[in-house]
């Protein structure tokens, strides 16, 4: 079996491979190709990735390439994991939102869409070049926003299944909260990528007790932390939210804490000069505790899990997913991208039924919904009025004024990204 990993130079990388190192019986992975268009870093992420698997007892083969067709022919899945402009463009995104008095984040609201709009177009030339190359591979793509990425992969034809952490954190959290293995835990797991809610916590499968509400009477403070909400809200919902519900239920007060301190990345890229300097040492051969820091718990996991499944070997059978909505949820196109419990093996992801949704759910993923239609439109097409319409549907903008104010700013920050600025 061969995988490649497109960003596979990225300082998180040891993370995955350790995950592909420990978990090689549910994986068995040959070889195992990086790509990335950073030689210096790619080396010694590279370099590291080997020592893991020779410390491990791995046999797969690691190899490294900056170049994209050649790392990607004959791949049996490839796994994208970009961020185009690197953590300075990042860094734009989480400062000048707050200019206008909106939220700055690197996957909703207005940063958001600059990084959609950055990365859309990247993807889906990566994926023209997978589909040339080798029309049966599966494209993992765990490239934020997931959503609209996925949405863009799907809609262009592409084997495409779209992931993301958040859900297997939950599973591990409440796992250790209840004392069971995390493999007894099943959420109802609903909504878009960055704006779910977990509904329900199952003992044992889609059908077993669910313990949402006793998990929230016991840990209610521990779940609330994790969230950096006020348990009042939780204890309202009886849901548990995403941690990214909190620009939407406390927009002003994140606002007012986001303009005191320094930007997430500006501290990820100090950590990342830290780790690549790490990554240089030749006799470093595991993933350092300082990783933990940069992001992505549990990741590996979930991706070995969903490459095993797709790939027809033994991964999970119900795994949370971004996929196409296809009826499940009804008050959304047929076309649009949920991430929600599916059925997963070789023929792709299947949703499972969900329980009709409290319409203060299902209206914000219905406008959230629109806003990322609107959102992949400007980034297959460009243009100013694009963008403007984009953020105008967001429920972080909203408003006519801050939606001119953000589009000049979008533009002016991300015009060398931006082939049609």
């Amino acid at each position: 079996m061969k995988l490649a990993v497109v960003g596979g130079g990225s300082t998180y990388t040891p993370e995955l491979i350790d995950g592909f190192a420990r978990l090689r019986d549910t994986l068995p992975i040959e070889e195992l190709v990086l790509v990335d268009p950073a030689a210096d870093r790619l080396e010694l992420v590279g370099g590291l990735a080997r020592r893991i698997f020779a410390k491990q007892g791995h046999p797969g083969r690691i190899v490294t390439t900056s170049d994209v067709d050649a790392g990607v022919a004959d791949a049996d899945a490839v796994l994208l994991q970009l961020r185009i402009g690197g953590q300075a463009a990042r860094n734009q995104d989480e400062t000048w939102p707050l200019e206008c008095g909106c939220i700055g984040q690197e996957t909703t609201g207005a940063g958001g869409l600059a990084k959609a709009l950055r990365t859309v177009p990247v993807v889906l030339d990566i994926a023209e070049r997978v589909r040339r190359t080798n029309p049966n591979a599966w494209i993992i793509d765990f490239t934020n926003p997931v959503g609209i990425v996925t949405r863009a992969l799907l809609q262009a034809g592409h084997k495409a299944v779209g992931l993301c952490n958040v859900a297997i954190g939950f599973q591990r959290k409440f796992a250790r909260l209840l004392d069971v293995a995390p493999g007894q835990v099943h959420l109802d797991h609903v909504g878009l990528n960055h704006l779910t809610w977990e509904t329900g916590v199952r003992l044992g499968g889609p059908g077993g007790e669910d313990v949402l509400p006793e998990l929230l009477s016991e840990h209610g403070d521990a779940v609330a932390e994790d969230l950096h909400m006020p348990r009042e809200i939780v204890d309202r919902l009886g849901v548990v939210p995403s941690y990214y519900l909190r620009y939407y239920y406390q927009h002003d007060a994140v606002v007012e804490e986001l303009r005191t301190k320094p930007s997430r990345a500006a501290q990820v890229a100090e950590m990342e000069r830290e780790l690549l300097q790490m990554y240089g040492d030749p006799t470093l051969d595991e993933k350092p505790e300082l990783l933990a820091k940069r992001g992505g718990a549990f990741y590996s996991e979930a991706a070995v899990d969903l490459a095993a499944s797709l790939l027809g070997n033994s991964g999970s059978p119900y795994q949370v997913v971004n996929t196409v909505n296809n009826g499940t949820l009804p008050f959304l196109p047929d076309d649009a991208v949920i991430e929600v419990q599916a059925a997963v093996d070789h023929t792709g992801a299947r949703p499972l039924s969900v329980p009709k949704l409290d319409p203060l759910y299902a209206g914000l993923i219905a406008n959230v919904t629109g806003y990322e239609d609107l959102a992949l439109q400007a980034a297959l097409h460009g243009g100013r009025d694009r963008v403007f319409k984009a953020l105008l549907a967001h429920p972080l903008v909203g408003q006519y004024a801050y939606a001119e104010q953000l589009t000049d700013r979008l533009i002016a920050h991300n015009r060398e990204h931006l082939a049609w600025a």
